[in-house]
C-alpha cells in the first residue's frame, strides 16, 4: 500500500493552477455508532441479525459548500447507515435552525446513507422499515442526529477557500450485476450503448485550497455495501466504510486514528440497486454449485442460493472490495482534475408519487411520449421481495419472479390492510404481498411523499434520489438532467433524505424480482422520476422557482417500540466492571491475534460518541505509566465482541480481539476497555479496566 502514499506530493493535485473564487468548502466528521448490543440490524430484514459488538464504527461525513457570489449554501452528508430517512432529517434541520437560523434548511440539506446492511435500525419512522427491528429505536435515531449535527457543526467552522474539481476511472472487479436477467429486458439498442451490465465508473469530486491542500473528497460507486452478510453480529460500514477510513489514513497520515483526521473522504451511495459486491456470484450453500440465475433455487431440500466473495470470509472480501475502491480513488487523486468551474445551486421539492401523472420516457429515443401518460400507484411491495436477494435470502419459500398471487398469503395480507382493485390493476404484473400504501395501524408503514433534488457544482449535476436506482435506473437518470441542463457530467446520490425502497425500469419490473417487487409506487416509478428531475434540472439552470410541495407527516408522537430495555447490570462474584478475567499472552509478533475478556456492562447503557469501547495502548517510556491509544474499536484490526452471560442476572463479558498489523513498532502494550453499568438501584455509572502489559516484538 505504500506505492500508493505518494510522500512529497500527497498534498497538492498535479497540474492544478486554476484561481480559486468566491467557493468557501468545509467538511466534518463525526461518531455516529449506534447502540452496538441486542438492537437489529437494518438492511436484510432478518429478524435473528441483532447487534453484538462491533467491527468498524459508523461515521457522519459532512461538507458545506457556500458561494459567495450568489449567496448559495448547500449540505452534503455521507452517513454510514443503511438509508436516510425524513423524521432524521426533520430533527437535524430543527436543531440546525435553532443554531444557524434559516441559513440550512429544507432546500439546501442533503442527507445520503452509504446503505451499509450492518448497522442498527428503528429510525425511519415508516413502519414496514423498522418493524423488522421491533420498532422504533431512541439509541440509534439519537446517535444519528447527535452525529450528523456534530460533522456538519465541524464543517460549518471549518469553511475555508478552495476550488472543485472532478475525476473519474474505470475499476474492475468489484461489482456485478444481481438481476442481469431483469437488466436483459431493457431495449437491445439501449443496453448496446454501454459496455457493461453495471456502472464501472468512479466519480470524484475533491476540495483543494488555494495552496493546493486536499481538504475534502466525495467518490461515487455502484456497489452494494454487502459484502458483510446477514450472519454478521458486528456493527460495521462494509466495504465503503472501510474504503473511506483507507483513504482518510492515507490523507491524514496512517498514525491517525479513524474519525479524527482533518481531510475527510466518502464514499457515497449512487446507483446500486441491482449491484452487488459479492463478484464470484450465487451459489448453492451446500454443493457449491452455481445456482440458476432466474429462480435461484438449488437441488438440496432448504440449500439456499447465496452470492459470496471475492475472499474467503465476509472480512476478507470486505477488505477486498474496500482496498480496490481505495487505489481507485487514490489513482483519481493523483491524476489532473477538471476544475469545476460556474456556480453553486440546489433546488428541492417534496413530490407525493401516487399522484402524480406524467408523459412516459422512450429510452431509445431518449424522449418523453406527450401523448401518452403514466401514473403512479399507492405503495405495495410484491412477492419476490419476501424472497429476499443472493446478497440475503429471504423465509419461507418465496421466489424471484414471482407475478402469480398465493390465495393463503393474499388473506394474511388483507388481514393487515387490503388493497384495493385500482392498486391490483396499478402495480400489475406485480402480484401484492404487502398493501402497504393502505396499511394505517400504528401509523404509514411506507412513504407516500419522497424527497427530490438537484445540486449544481459548477459543471457538476447532482440528483440526490430518494430510493435504490438500478444500473439502467440512473443511466437513464443521468441522461435527462444532462439533457435538461445542458450539464457534461451528472452524478447520483443515492438513498438521500427519504427512503422509498427501490426503482427499476419499467421493463425491468415486467420480470419481478427483488428490485422490481420492491419498486412501490407501480410499473411507471421511473417515469415519474424521470420527468420530476428534468424539471428540477431546468428551473435550477433557469433560475425559476418551484412549490415546495406537500411535507411528509409525522409520526413522532405514535411511536411503538418492542425493543426491551436495560434493566440492569451486575459483576459476577468476586469481580468488579473491567475487570480482565482472561489475561493475554506476555509476547506477540506481526499477524498475531491478542485477545482479551473483561467483565462488562451492557453498550446500550452509553452511545460513548467519540470515544470507544476498546483500546489498544502503547507504553511511552519503559518503566512510566504514559500510555498512547494506536488504535479502537473503529480500526480494522480490532473487533469488540459482547456476550451475555446471564440476562437474570444481568452479568456479561465484552471480548477484545487485536490482530497486529506488519510494521506495527515493537514495544509493550496493553488492551483498554471502557463502558457503563446499570445499578439495579438505578443510575448509569463509568468503568474502565485494561490488561497487563505484553510485549510486541
Amino acid at each position: 500500500m505504500s506505492r500508493l502514499l505518494w510522500r512529497g506530493s500527497l498534498w497538492c493535485i498535479l497540474g492544478c493552477v486554476c484561481a480559486v473564487g468566491a467557493l468557501r468548502v468545509g467538511v466534518g466528521i463525526a461518531d455516529v455508532t449506534g447502540p452496538p448490543a441486542e438492537i437489529g440490524f437494518m438492511g436484510y430484514a432478518n429478524l435473528e441479525q441483532s447487534g453484538h459488538g462491533i467491527h468498524l464504527r459508523q461515521f457522519s461525513r459532512a461538507f458545506v459548500l457556500a458561494d459567495d457570489n450568489n449567496s448559495t449554501r448547500l449540505v452534503f452528508v455521507s452517513v454510514d447507515a443503511a438509508m436516510m430517512g425524513h423524521a432524521v432529517r426533520k430533527e437535524v434541520l430543527k436543531r440546525l435552525q435553532k443554531r444557524y437560523g434559516d441559513l440550512y434548511n429544507e432546500g439546501n440539506v442533503i442527507l445520503s446513507g452509504t446503505h451499509t446492511h450492518s448497522t442498527p435500525g428503528g429510525f425511519l419512522l415508516d413502519f414496514l422499515f423498522d418493524l423488522p427491528i421491533l420498532g422504533f429505536v431512541k439509541e440509534t435515531y439519537v446517535a444519528y442526529i447527535t452525529g450528523i449535527i456534530k460533522s456538519i457543526i465541524i464543517a460549518h467552522n471549518t469553511l475555508t477557500p478552495a476550488r472543485m474539481e472532478y475525476g473519474e476511472a474505470e475499476l474492475l472487479d468489484a461489482n456485478i450485476n444481481r438481476s442481469p436477467t431483469s437488466y436483459l429486458r431493457n431495449p437491445a439498442e439501449e443496453r448496446a450503448k454501454y459496455k457493461y451490465d453495471v456502472d464501472k465508473t468512479l466519480a470524484q469530486v475533491r476540495f483543494v485550497t488555494p495552496s493546493k491542500k486536499v481538504i475534502g473528497v466525495i467518490n461515487w460507486f455502484a456497489v452494494h455495501p454487502t459484502s458483510m452478510n446477514n450472519t454478521n453480529r458486528l456493527i460495521s460500514s462494509d466495504n465503503v466504510g472501510y474504503a473511506s477510513i483507507l483513504m482518510e489514513k492515507a490523507l491524514n497520515g496512517n498514525n491517525t486514528l479513524p474519525g479524527k483526521g482533518r481531510i475527510v473522504c466518502a464514499f457515497a451511495s449512487t446507483n446500486l440497486g441491482d449491484v452487488s459486491p459479492n463478484t464470484r456470484g450465487p451459489r448453492c450453500e451446500f454443493s457449491g454449485k452455481v445456482c440458476d440465475q432466474e429462480s435461484l433455487l438449488c437441488d438440496l431440500p432448504k440449500e439456499r442460493c447465496f452470492a459470496s466473495g471475492p475472499g474467503r470470509d465476509m472480512f476478507e472480501s470486505t477488505k477486498i472490495i474496500a482496498t480496490k475502491m481505495f487505489d481507485t480513488a487514490v489513482k483519481v487523486l493523483n491524476q489532473k482534475g477538471e476544475d469545476l468551474t460556474g456556480p453553486l445551486g440546489i433546488i428541492h421539492q417534496f413530490v407525493e408519487m401516487p399522484k402524480q401523472e406524467v408523459p412516459p420516457y422512450d429510452p431509445v429515443t431518449q424522449t418523453f411520449n406527450d401523448s401518452a401518460r403514466v401514473g403512479g400507484c399507492v405503495p405495495a411491495m410484491g412477492y419476490s421481495f419476501a424472497a429476499g436477494t443472493t446478497d440475503g435470502p429471504g423465509a419461507f419459500d418465496f421466489s424471484q419472479g414471482t407475478t402469480s398471487s398465493n390465495p393463503l398469503w393474499n388473506a394474511v395480507r388483507d388481514f393487515i390492510a387490503a388493497p384495493s382493485a385500482l392498486d391490483v390493476r396499478c402495480h400489475r404484473p406485480k402480484p401484492i404481498l404487502l398493501a402497504t400504501g393502505r396499511a394505517k395501524f400504528p401509523y404509514e408503514w411506507q412513504p407516500q411523499i419522497v424527497s427530490c433534488s438537484v445540486v449544481r457544482l459548477g459543471g457538476l449535476f447532482v440528483a440526490a434520489v430518494p430510493g435504490e436506482f438500478t444500473t439502467m435506473s440512473g443511466r437513464r437518470l443521468r441522461q435527462v438532467v444532462a439533457k435538461a441542463s445542458g450539464a457534461k457530467r451528472v452524478v447520483l446520490a443515492g438513498l438521500s433524505n427519504v427512503y422509498a425502497d427501490y426503482i427499476a425500469t419499467p421493463e425491468e419490473y415486467q420480470a419481478q424480482r427483488y428490485e422490481a417487487a420492491s419498486t412501490i409506487f407501480g410499473p411507471h416509478t421511473l417515469d415519474i422520476y424521470l420527468h420530476k428531475y428534468a424539471e428540477l434540472a431546468d428551473a435550477l439552470v433557469q433560475g425559476t422557482t418551484l412549490e415546495p410541495g406537500p411535507s411528509p407527516p409525522d409520526f413522532s408522537d405514535q411511536l411503538i417500540t418492542l425493543v426491551p430495555p436495560v434493566l440492569w447490570d451486575s459483576a459476577p462474584w468476586g469481580h468488579e466492571f473491567g475487570d480482565c478475567v482472561k489475561q493475554p499472552q506476555k509476547y506477540y509478533s506481526y499477524n498475531d491475534v491478542v485477545t482479551a475478556s473483561f467483565v462488562s456492562g451492557h453498550p446500550r447503557n452509553s452511545a460513548r460518541h467519540g470515544r470507544w469501547f476498546a483500546a489498544v495502548e502503547r507504553q511511552l517510556a519503559a518503566h512510566d505509566d504514559a500510555w498512547q491509544v494506536v488504535a479502537s474499536d473503529a480500526d480494522w484490526d480490532t473487533r469488540f465482541t459482547w456476550r451475555r452471560n446471564s440476562k437474570i442476572l444481568g452479568t456479561s463479558y465484552a471480548d477484545i480481539e487485536w490482530e497486529i498489523p506488519a510494521g506495527t513498532p515493537p514495544g509493550t502494550y496493553r488492551l483498554h476497555h471502557y463502558g457503563n453499568y446499570k445499578y439495579i438501584l438505578g443510575g448509569i455509572y463509568p468503568y474502565h479496566g485494561f490488561t497487563d502489559p505484553f510485549e510486541v516484538t
